[in-house]
């Protein structure tokens, strides 16, 4: 079988500048798109008022935020202050919403109006059409919501007439998307009964699981977890509250990776070792090659192994897998073999991220063998090259850092990086 095809539009490029010295320098984080996203939902479904700070404004949030502004919930915006007021208001029969590329919208919102007594239209980009959904729409369809396609079978575009008069259990397969999971938890108190969701297939990204599961009990309501199994009891309601938004440890993993990659020392504002977010394990790899990570008062510290020389290494990045494509380019510069193991589920986000990992290293002139769910990559000097992103902001983050140390590294239509972190450039070049 042959790999299929990934087509790229060229659009403008950004050169990334090769730095002969460590990085240094302190960088400000934007909040967290996780948490925002899923803070948003509560403070839609809450009773009373929820005022949400540091919050992200990226393509992403804004398509959300427009998303619940259109179905009737009442959101005050101040974003020269990173901060949003919601109240719940009634949900517009009829109304069709788009959440344009937002995979974490398209997830949420299908719960949410599945839960709704009333009919929506949800269309998405192109790009979010192909994405899948099955999972989430037969558990809903399960819970009594009906499902009306515009185009493709179990994808978007298409209406969805929801029902609250269910409880059940029900079953999702966790192995594509862990948004599956949050969907149905964040949503599951809007039904009339108790509802128990089992889980099966490999756990992927449990740790944004756990995010959505604390954030429920943050806005006043627990969930009792066993083994593979959530319970969410009828009766309660989320209740309004202020809340601080984390700022984003995905968005951090960049400029901690640049930290290791050149030497370097770099602090990282209002980023601890607390957090609540997946991708904090990140840091525990980098000590693995020699970094030296510290909480300090005002974020986290992070000294590069001297010289930038470094081991490859085996790790299992099932549970942060969205830093794949950073260790994917740390790989790079490391001084022998790296296998990155249990990420397979990957294939299926904002692109093919497998195909594409290979295929820009390939490009780069590195050697990388792809088996399975598992990424071998051998270290190496890259050649010059234009790094095609997939209109995939992770992709144009991360292989940035291969410029760090390689003449001639450019990223192809860096203004994909909009969807969470527009100004990641500037900030990065301004450590240099």
């Amino acid at each position: 079988m042959q790999p299929k095809k990934i087509i790229q539009t060229e659009k403008k490029v950004h050169p990334i500048k090769q730095t002969k010295a460590p990085l240094t320098g302190t960088v400000i984080i934007p909040g967290s798109k996780s948490i925002t996203n899923r803070a948003l939902l509560l403070g839609a479904m809450a009773k009373g008022e929820t005022v949400l700070d540091n919050v992200l404004f990226s393509d992403d949030t804004i398509a959300f935020i427009q998303c619940l502004k259109s179905l009737g919930i009442h959101v005050e915006v101040q974003e020269d202050q990173k901060r949003i007021a919601l109240t719940p208001g009634a949900i517009t029969d009829g109304v069709r919403i788009y959440v344009n590329s937002a995979g974490t919208a398209a997830r949420f919102l299908t719960a949410y109006l599945g839960t709704m007594d009333g009919r929506f239209f949800i269309d998405a980009s192109e790009q979010m059409c192909r994405r899948p959904m099955k999972e989430l729409l037969h558990t809903m369809e399960s819970l009594g919501a009906c499902l009306t396609f515009e185009k493709e079978e179990d994808r978007l575009p298409y209406w969805i007439q929801g029902c609250s008069d269910n409880g059940a259990e029900v079953t999702i397969d966790g192995s594509l998307s862990s948004q599956f999971v949050s969907a149905v938890l964040l949503c599951a108190p809007n039904y009339r009964n108790d509802i128990t969701i089992h889980i099966v297939g490999e756990r992927t990204a449990k740790s944004y699981i756990d995010i959505t599961t604390k954030m429920m009990k943050d806005f006043g309501i627990p969930v009792t977890e066993e083994e593979n199994k959530y319970l969410i009891k009828a009766g309660q309601n989320y209740k309004g509250r202020s809340y601080l938004i984390e700022s984003d440890v995905s968005s951090a993993c960049y400029f901690v990776a640049a930290a290791v990659i050149t030497g370097g020392d770099i602090r990282i504002e209002n980023v601890f070792r607390n957090s609540i977010q997946g991708d904090i394990k990140f840091l525990e790899v980098m000590e693995r090659l020699g970094a030296k990570i510290a909480d300090t008062p005002s974020g986290i510290e992070i000294i590069g192994p001297q010289n930038g020389e470094y081991d490859g290494i085996e790790v299992d990045m099932n549970d942060f897998s969205d830093q794949t494509m950073t260790m994917a380019v740390v790989a790079i510069y490391a001084k022998s073999k790296t296998v990155i193991k249990n990420v397979g589920h990957i294939r299926h986000q904002e692109s093919d991220r497998m195909l594409a990992i290979e295929t820009e290293l390939k490009r780069m002139g590195i050697g990388c063998e792809v088996c399975g769910g598992d990424i071998t990559i051998y270290p190496g000097q890259p050649k010059p090259s234009v790094v095609n992103t997939y209109n995939d902001h992770r992709m144009a983050m991360a292989f940035s850092l291969a410029g760090l140390r390689s003449e001639g590294i450019t990223i192809a239509d860096p203004d994909c990086v909009s969807k969470t972190f527009a100004d990641y450039f500037e900030k990065l070049e301004m450590l240099y």
